[in-house]
């Protein structure tokens, strides 16, 4: 883990080149462009490039109609207004008829900071998932989010991408290869298993070092495709280690852990625990102070990591 930078940027980036080489992929905003980075696609391609305004659920069903005309929309907003706002429409419009949009959200989670509860999509994974035909998947790095984008764009079917506001840990390097519906395994060890998804992956990392300094040897496992979730790799390591836990900046009501534990409850029963945010609202605060207030740090997971 080298260096930092936000998901949100390289989504930016990514789109930008596409726009270069697909001349059917379209952009779609909700006047949020600077904060989501679609506006890179605009700078290169304006005449694809649509900002619909305060209006989210226009903009997934403008999106729904652009994809029946053989277009490939990639529609962007906060998560908690595409998610929250806009989620019959995704549901109705997207998702039932089973079209090729992308649902591209950033400021996800508690980090989004000052603006509090009411901005801070911490539900959004779980309504996603319980929809049929939506790919779910939320990157832990910029590296990984354009491996991600040039993936959704080949792919064909609604897709939901979960995106920070905030620079994380580089993690990845450039040979990286992201594939739909496969974890990857970062770290093997015998002891405890970690699978954790987006911002909380590299304190995984982190915590699994401090772990062997304990004598502990800790897997980790990072799982940017929530749905369909790689049960394989799951049973594989429920069976090497015999103690789960898993990791994310999202409540732990429908988010990964849930995904995690429907696995193993058929597949292998395993001791398993989750690291989330506990059926709360957030609060307002700078990241730093939010992520601590709830848990959500290298020192907790090495803590339950250890509690077994």
């Amino acid at each position: 883990m080298t260096m930092n930078k936000a998901t949100r940027d390289a989504y930016g980036e990514a789109l930008a080149e596409l726009a270069l080489t697909n001349k059917n992929i379209v952009v779609l905003d909700a006047d949020l462009g600077k904060s989501t980075k679609s506006f890179d696609f605009k700078k290169v391609c304006p005449e694809r490039y649509f900002d619909m305004g305060i209006s989210e659920q226009d903009m997934i069903s403008t999106a729904a109609g652009l994809a029946i005309s053989g277009k490939i929309p990639f529609a962007s907003t906060f998560a908690i207004f595409a998610a929250g706002r806009a989620f019959e429409q995704i549901r109705n419009s997207v998702a039932y008829p089973n079209l090729d949009v992308k649902i591209v959200v950033t400021h996800a989670g508690l980090t989004v900071g000052e603006d509090g509860a009411t901005h801070q999509a911490i539900e959004d994974v779980a309504l996603m998932r319980s929809i049929p035909n939506v790919t779910v998947i939320c990157p832990s790095d910029a590296v990984e989010t354009k491996q991600v984008i040039f993936s959704a764009a080949r792919y064909d079917g609604p897709m939901y991408i979960r995106l920070g506001r905030l620079s994380v840990p580089i993690i990845h390097d450039e040979n990286y290869k992201f594939e739909i519906g496969k974890g990857e395994v970062l770290r093997r060890g015998k002891d405890v298993t970690i699978i954790a998804m987006g911002i909380m992956v590299s304190k995984a990392i982190e915590a699994a070092e401090k772990l062997k300094e304990e004598g502990i040897e800790a897997s980790v496992i990072n799982m940017p495709t929530i749905k369909p979730i790689d049960k394989e790799l799951i049973v594989e390591f429920a069976k090497y280690t015999n103690k789960i836990v898993t990791v994310e900046e999202h409540s732990i009501i429908g988010g990964l852990g849930s995904a995690v534990a429907e696995v193993l409850s058929v597949e292998c029963p395993t001791r398993m625990k989750m690291i989330g945010v506990e059926d709360k609202f957030g609060h307002s605060g700078t990241p730093a102070e939010l992520l601590e207030h709830y848990n959500l740090t290298v020192e907790n997971i090495v803590n339950v990591a250890k509690s077994f």
